[in-house]
């Protein structure tokens, strides 16, 4: 757009003005879009008026700004002024970051970097004005001077709120806030504005300055089009990967380093090429409008020339004039340099392992015009002094917690050997360390009545053996076949009042405790036993006793009745089973996620089932499509709804909620809790989903019937509430529930889906009428579906099992089949084809995004040989058991490994209930008590209140087991009667035929079709193909989002804790080595 080029002849000039107008919008176009999904998936908070009219003023003033300089100023000036002077625009945020340092009260030696960065900034306009009004001057000239000043001046207002919190003026804080509490709408606002103003800039400048409308519809005949569709890509991918590479901790060599270097690298790409001149003779007017390059070649090079000229032709440059020269230089000079004082503050920025881009960066989007300005501009100046705040607060203390009860030897084995590689990944002796880890395990059942006595079984014998065999691997640090032998574990045994207590110390400092909980004492069952307990124990017990007496008897005296609350928002829970095998890196991730989300609840992390097996290869590959694309597309597009209860870390914060912690100890009373509260206590409590891999049918069966219809249960709860639950939860909007609700209809419908499936197969292998093989297909499930209701549940597994085998074989038939229509029909564009090839190829590509799970694809195999097993047969199963509410798995343990502990059956006894649990063990002087009952702690009485046994009442336990088979048909009933109106709906569009058939022309690879031969698909049958498709895309593409951000964190982690890891190993090595070297030369 500048008045001096050639390549864009006079008549096309408004033409590149749209062009820089689209490049100034291009930003704010995307900013609109990306609020605009946030406010419809993530927060909807409206701000107030007063920051409306505050936030309309500014992007008024700075869209404006922005405008004037590019359009109106910039095309009279030459490429070095221009590119340049946008340096300019730090002046603002120098003179802010002056007046933040001298209103802090602490004045350093950087106060005068800013100070200079001012002075450096004035002086480049100066030398700007001069080398223009005395050497060239003209009244356009001279307009164009003070536009582009006073341009510059309103951009630079842009940054304010990266400094307003520190100019401690109430009216900006309150404006602060407000505008991060309502960050979508507001740049949704600011966006629109932004868009507007510039269009009306462009819109009136080009009739003002004699030029007209009509030659834009020359715009796709021309390069304009080319180079701001780059310009906005490549800005656009340029922020993003300057928000990675400082997120990845390379903020100096990646992100200051180029972003300083961007303005002279520009300058040298345009004058370094062009040092081999066109032909004399092609420097005119004449050959610009007449010549038409052949290449992308000659078209850059014809470009680079052009804008070259913009300087060449001026007077300075014509007449060899030194003065103007150097007053050229030194602006440029100047403005760079100020740019650099005002920013060199992110030099030293020191950045989280893991950091938000609100937390790094003041604004959502770049500046279309001032790319690498705004970047530095917009980096957070205050963010030093909140890391420091945040590094002052106390250490996180993270609560292993893991429930047992008839684990095998070596399943007990893989979950203490974990906690001991944590234990020495994280020593409690190491001050600095900024995480305090201690490890519960809350055995169920782990009593037995010897002699009118309680005797420790063989399971709670297994425990204390592996505790020493671990202690002592754990404790030899450099074995030696001379070295003495390891002392055995210092223990210590303690009444409580739900059995006894097993006190450790590990080899590294931090202590262990293994909860023998007699059910005589305490209600058994996983909710009650294990995760009520924990909760309570850990916070409504442990934090609180750490109060000191000076503490408590302040709140005691001014009659203090609500709980005190010292360490929750730094404790974590992580909710382990008996049998989770875990690295200290899988931990320290989860951590970080909370520690980074405050308003995070629960992060659950990724579970691979263990073991060999059918069904366990089975469960691998189900587990990792789960992570893969379903639990991916809930974190993305709102929240994950549950987090398995193998593996996720709790907020204790969140837990200690009056509307979690008393309703999660809901006793059941009605046949839907059983289902709801008791067959899925993970799921309740943050949900359930995956687990751990089983080892044969049955017991995969039984844990399915579960989970089954406790996730429906609890999945439909929470729909039932969206609208509640999205006014209370900002990352769960009212499209998300939408999502939700499809999701559980395929579901439900996945019985007449697999039923329709095996239809389809029938017509494949053998041939037969459509309606015939769905009245085939039909049969099996439902003589199942009755026997289900006749037969015990064992006799439904085995005959499941037996229908498992036929259907694999059927399923097997289908894909040879499907291959060879494919091979028969010359094409594999037909319906089943294209879905069959376009899975195959999403779940690769998914794998081939995980490489270190890229061999689970093998098992995939299998899983779609068990497709009407798992989505057909155990959903009859399921639903019609739903009435059992046994646990179903481990309800005998297997014969393990057993070793005498005399010491825990001498001194492990039956224990009393006390009002305050264990008071004289926990060595609790007389004098608190008293205030203890002052204050209320919750836990006290828990074990009456909450986990004394429930007293068995036979006319009770009759009348739950009638309402529950009362519930189970209702469901069965509903859930049948929808997927009979799916089937019975297809075969009557099937009946039809062809009248209302959907005819899909057969098209071959080379892109050509036969209009002779059709394929017909019903409508329900596509409608619902292009629902499942459609699924499957949305989650395909929140696993490509999800797969990036995880990248970022992993190269996150490995710079920040893994070096320092090795560090400490480094030095932990070099003073062995010295002790070493002593001991010798001694």
């Amino acid at each position: 757009g500048n008045n001096q080029t050639e390549i864009i002849c006079s008549e096309q000039k408004p033409t590149a003005l749209l062009g820089i107008g689209f490049v100034l919008v291009g930003p704010s176009v995307l900013l609109l879009l990306k609020s605009t999904w946030k406010f419809f998936f993530k927060s909807a908070t409206r701000p107030s008026k007063k920051t409306i009219f505050w936030v309309l003023c500014v992007e008024f003033l700075v869209a404006l700004g922005a405008a004037v300089l590019t359009i109106v100023a910039m095309p009279h000036f030459d490429i070095v002024t221009n590119v340049m002077i946008l340096n300019s625009v730090s002046i603002l945020s120098a003179v802010f970051q002056v007046v933040a340092e001298c209103l802090a009260k602490e004045r350093k030696r950087l106060i005068m970097l800013p100070v200079c960065s001012i002075f450096l900034t004035v002086t480049g306009y100066m030398f700007f004005a001069i080398s223009y009004l005395v050497f060239e001057s003209s009244l356009e000239i001279n307009i164009s001077i003070g536009l582009a000043i006073i341009g510059t001046i309103c951009v630079s207002v842009n940054w304010w709120e990266n400094y307003s919190m520190l100019f401690a003026v109430p009216f900006l804080e309150d404006i602060s806030r407000d505008i991060a509490q309502s960050r979508n709408v507001v740049c949704i606002i600011s966006s629109l504005m932004r868009i507007l103003v510039t269009s009306a800039v462009v819109g009136a400048y080009v009739p003002l300055s004699g030029r007209e409308w009509k030659s834009v519809k020359l715009v796709f005949e021309t390069v304009v089009v080319s180079l701001v569709a780059i310009q906005i890509a490549s800005s656009a991918l340029c922020r993003w990967f300057g928000v990675v590479a400082c997120k990845m901790h390379a903020l100096r060599r990646s992100f200051v380093l180029p972003m300083y270097l961007a303005s002279i690298t520009v300058l040298a790409v345009f004058f370094v090429p062009t040092a081999v001149r066109l032909p004399k003779s092609n420097q005119t007017s004449t050959f610009f409008e007449t010549f038409q390059p052949n290449s992308s070649d000659e078209w850059l090079h014809l470009m680079l020339t052009d804008a070259v000229r913009t300087l060449n032709t001026r007077d300075i440059m014509v007449h060899k004039k030194t003065g103007g020269l150097a007053c050229l230089g030194c602006s440029a000079l100047s403005w760079w340099l100020g740019l650099m004082l005002s920013t060199v503050y992110i030099w030293y920025l020191k950045i989280h392992r893991i950091e938000r881009t609100q937390d790094l960066f003041v604004r959502r989007m770049y500046e279309g015009a001032f790319l690498e300005q705004s970047m530095l501009l917009n980096t957070r100046f205050e963010i030093r002094k909140r890391i420091k705040e945040k590094n002052a607060k106390e250490t996180i203390r993270v609560f292993l917690c893991a429930t047992m009860w008839h684990e095998t030897y070596d399943e007990m084995m893989k979950i203490i050997i974990s906690m001991f590689r944590l234990d020495k990944y994280r020593p409690k002796t190491d001050k600095q360390s900024d995480v305090e880890f201690e490890f519960h395990i809350y055995f169920d059942d782990a009593f037995k009545d010897v002699n009118n006595g309680k005797h420790a079984n063989e399971y709670a014998e297994i425990i204390v053996d592996v505790i020493k065999e671990v202690y002592t691997i754990f404790s030899e640090e450099e074995p030696c076949i001379f070295k003495q032998k390891a002392a055995l574990p210092h223990q210590k045994i303690i009444n409580t009042p739900y059995g006894g207590r097993l006190e450790y110390t590990l080899p590294k400092g931090n202590l262990m405790m293994v909860h023998l909980k007699d059910k005589t004492l305490i209600r058994h069952k996983k909710r009650w036993s294990d995760k009520i307990m924990y909760l309570y124990y850990i916070l409504g017990w442990r934090l609180n006793r750490q109060v000191t007496l000076e503490k408590i008897t302040y709140y005691a005296s001014i009659c203090s009745t609500k709980l005190v609350n010292f360490d929750r928002e730094n404790t974590y829970i992580l909710a382990l089973d008996g049998d989770t095998d875990f690295q200290p890196s899988a931990v320290m991730l989860l951590i970080d996620r909370l520690n980074l989300y405050a308003e995070v609840g629960a992060a659950c992390g990724r579970i691979h089932p263990t073991g060999t097996g059918p069904m366990v290869w089975y469960q691998k590959f189900e587990y990792a499509v789960g992570h893969w694309l379903q639990k991916t597309a809930e974190h993305v597009f709102g929240c994950v709804l549950c987090s398995p209860g193998c593996f996720s870390l709790f907020r204790g914060a969140a837990l200690m909620d009056d509307n979690i912690m008393k309703r999660y100890t809901t006793k059941s009373s009605e046949a839907s809790h059983y289902v709801q509260y008791d067959q899925g206590e993970d799921r309740w409590l943050c949900t359930l989903l995956l687990q751990q891999g089983l080892r044969d049918f049955k017991e995969f069966y039984n844990q399915r019937r579960r989970w089954g219809p406790s996730t429906m249960a609890n999945t439909i709860d929470l729909l039932g509430s969206g609208g509640l639950t999205s006014q209370r939860n900002s990352s769960i909007s009212k499209l998300y529930i939408l999502y939700q609700i499809i999701s559980m209809a395929a579901s439900i419908l996945g019985p007449a889906t697999i039923c329709l499936m095996i239809s389809g197969s029938f017509v494949f292998i053998l041939n037969m009428d459509e309606n015939i093989a769905l009245g085939l297909a039909i049969v099996p499930p439902t003589v199942y579906l009755i026997l289900c209701f006749k037969l015990k549940s064992d006799t439904q597994i085995k005959i499941a099992a037996i229908m498992s085998v036929f259907y694999a074989f059927l399923m097997a038939g289908t894909i040879l089949s499907i291959i060879g229509d494919l091979v028969k029909q010359n094409t594999f564009l037909t319906p089943s084809g294209l879905f069959l090839i376009s899975m195959v190829v999403l779940y690769i590509f998914t794998a081939a995004l995980h490489p270190q799970e890229f061999s689970l694809v093998i098992y995939g195999l299998l899983y779609f040989l068990c497709i009407p097993s798992g989505y057909l047969l155990l959903a009859i199963y399921s639903i019609v058991n739903m009435n059992n509410v046994t646990w179903g798995t481990r309800e005998t343990g297997s014969q393990a490994k057993t070793t005498a502990v005399d010491t825990i059956k001498k001194k492990v006894m039956n224990a009393t209930c006390c009002k305050c649990p264990c008071v004289e063990s926990e060595d609790l002087s007389e004098k608190i008590l008293p205030i203890l009952a002052l204050i209320k702690f919750p836990l006290i009485c828990f074990n009456k209140k909450y986990l004394e046994p429930l007293k068995e009442n036979k006319e009770q336990q009759e009348k739950v087991a009638d309402d529950l088979r009362e519930l189970r048909n209702k469901v069965t009933f509903a859930f049948f009667f929808c997927n009979a109106l799916w089937l019975v709906a297809t075969f009557f569009l099937q009946a039809i035929g062809d009248f209302v058939s959907i005819k899909i022309p057969k098209v071959y690879p080379n892109g050509t079709y036969d209009p002779t031969e059709v394929f017909s698909i019903d409508p329900i049958a596509l409608m619902f193909l292009l629902t499942f498709a459609s699924l499957l895309l949305v989650q395909f593409a929140a696993m490509l989002y999800h797969r990036i951000y995880t990248l970022i964190h992993f190269v996150a982690y490995a710079d920040t804790e893994i070096k320092s890891y090795r560090k400490q190993s480094h030095r932990s090595h070099q003073v062995s080595q010295w002790i070493t070297h002593k001991m010798m030369t001694f």
